[in-house]
């Protein structure tokens, strides 16, 4: 255990995922890039649950880059493997056997079967999916059974689905994510924009809904962690989820502009700065809501939706050669989502590109506003309400 760990280990109750006793804040996956070992590993090494998002992260690693950035769908979706595998096994290094770290892979991705297969191969303590129902996680973590399943989810008719799809399979969740399309960032669990403020996702209906669920399936309402993300914020809030039943908590933003978060600092400066007027939701390639800052990119590709809308057509391929998602409205010509490439614009952003980049964002505040600090300030303020001072 280290140091801080043992510090804050008696701040609030431990996040127990089989059986191992985790600081209950659990950092969230942010692609393309932005949580990748650096990031996951610092968190992992002060005793929580570090996560690297699985889409893509041949972008950290110039000679992935060099050997695919030309080649076709077989050689990108190779580097993107052994990239993966490099970032698993970094992470973990950097763990020094502390915490556990996770890989998030979103269902939503044409290789996640891959990215499941490859990040237990390599050493990944846990699986978290989102984006879509992971029917068939437990199928294809099969052969590696110590490894730990977490779904993400919204509401508690979803969470009862999971569980009762995943019991007949004979394998439960290690653990759940509920995630609120209201607060979070990124690609968010509800079918329309106009549904991400419905009541069915407040985490004071969620959790008490679906902790009945498992008592009456004669598992115990405490058998599955449940994990709230979305909006968190300071420890009163944890204090209060956990009030409900809560087991730990998830955030994004505020670990992505950490000193330690894996983007570059014109990344972290935009997604700290901005306020609350600043944050756009829209319809992204996926299909599904999203969340981001109204960049001058953003900005641009709104006013000219509608006329890229009425131009939607069916590509002959990805441009690419990546079909990263397995629908894609630019690709497939869905006039009704989104038109553009959403792996190009996150990876401007990744690189701190203001001009063309799309940065998703929570929607509520950052506890330290736009200041960058270390994870370990992070996490001592969400576990103890106490502000580090700054050295």
């Amino acid at each position: 255990m280290s140091p801080i760990a043992a510090e804050l280990a008696h701040a609030l109750p431990p996040l127990v995922i089989r059986g191992r006793a985790l600081l209950p804040v659990v950092q969230g996956g942010m692609g393309v890039g932005v949580s990748a070992h650096r990031l996951a590993g610092a968190v992992a090494a002060l005793g929580g649950m570090g996560t690297i998002a699985a889409v893509d992260l041949r972008r950290h690693h110039p000679d992935l880059m060099a050997r695919s950035v030309n080649g076709d769908k077989a050689t990108v979706d190779a580097a993107n493997l052994e990239a993966l595998d490099r970032e698993i096994r970094a992470a973990r290094a950097a763990a020094r056997g502390r915490g556990m770290i996770a890989v998030n892979v979103m269902r939503a991705v044409s290789e996640y079967a891959a990215y499941v297969r490859q990040a237990c191969a390599s050493g990944a303590d846990a699986i978290v999916m989102g984006a879509g129902l992971p029917l068939d996680l437990p199928d294809l973590a099969a052969p590696w059974p110590d490894v730990a399943l977490i779904p993400i989810l919204s509401d508690a008719r979803g969470i009862a689905l999971v569980v009762k799809k995943w019991s007949r399979k004979g394998r439960r969740p290690d653990a759940i994510i509920v995630e609120h399309p209201r607060y979070a960032g990124g690609h968010l669990g509800a079918a329309r924009v106009e549904d991400l403020g419905d009541p069915r996702f407040d985490f004071e209906r969620v959790l008490p809904e679906s902790r009945a669920f498992l008592a009456a399936e004669g598992l115990g309402a405490d058998a599955i962690p449940l994990i709230p993300a979305g909006g968190i914020d300071s420890h009163a809030r944890i204090r209060e989820l956990m009030s409900l039943g809560a087991a730990g908590v998830q955030l994004g933003t505020a670990f992505a502009v950490t000193e330690e978060g894996d983007a570059e600092p014109a990344f972290k400066a935009v997604l700290a700065g901005a306020g609350p007027g600043d944050i756009v939701e829209f319809t992204s390639v996926a299909g599904l809501p999203a969340r981001a800052v109204r960049t001058p990119w953003l900005e641009r590709y709104l006013a000219h939706l509608p006329k890229l809308q009425a131009a939607a057509r069916v590509k002959p391929r990805c441009a690419l050669r990546f079909d990263c998602l397995i629908q894609c409205g630019l690709r497939d010509g869905i006039a009704k989502v989104g038109q553009f490439c959403i792996d190009t614009q996150l990876a401007h952003a990744l690189r701190g590109d203001v001009g063309r980049g799309l940065y998703f964002r929570g929607a509520g505040a950052l506890p330290f506003g736009s200041e960058i600090r270390p994870v370990r300030d992070l996490m001592v303020y969400l576990l103890t309400g106490a502000r580090p001072q700054r050295a």
